[in-house]
């Protein structure tokens, strides 16, 4: 009997290793200000001994799904897309977060209440793809982050 636990053990390992051998999503929750847009924020870890780069991310909620960034120009954030991808080092994470680097949804096809689960597919090139799920959370704070004057350039969600 101890031998068959034993070998049970040894043969569930590698799969319990797998679990965090690549890209993982940690802490994804989506927000959504109005009823055309809508922002998903994670923490992207990296368990790769190579960088890998966020280069797009899919959803069925939005008829298109891009990455954007904020960045301070004359004392006022603005938020614009990101081109190539979001770069995370080897055995590293990076955050997805108000104020800074997330997924903007566009042209939303549904409704986004609290509690909604939003499905993604993150695709990181070289790295593979990661399936994950968001919840909503419209009344979720960061801290940390004074958004201050905001120009979006258009009829994004609120960050």
């Amino acid at each position: 009997m101890k031998t068959l636990i034993l070998t049970a053990v040894a043969v569930a390992m590698p799969f319990a290793a797998l679990a965090h051998d690549g890209m993982h999503v940690e802490d994804a929750y989506a927000r959504s200000a109005n009823p055309m847009t809508g922002a998903i924020f994670m923490t992207l870890e990296n368990h790769r001994d190579v960088a890998c780069t966020l280069q797009g991310v899919e959803s069925d909620v939005a008829e298109r799904v891009e990455l954007h960034s904020h960045t301070q120009e004359d004392g006022i954030m603005k938020m614009g897309r990101i081109e190539g991808g979001i770069q995370v080092p080897a055995q590293q994470s990076h955050a997805l977060e108000r104020g800074g680097d997330h997924v903007m949804l566009l042209g939303l096809t549904r409704k986004l209440s609290d509690g909604d689960q939003v499905a993604l597919t993150l695709d990181f090139g070289d790295c593979g793809r990661e399936e994950a799920t968001a919840v909503v959370d419209n009344a979720r704070a960061d801290a940390g982050h004074d958004m201050g004057q905001m120009d979006h350039g258009g009829d994004h969600a609120g960050h």
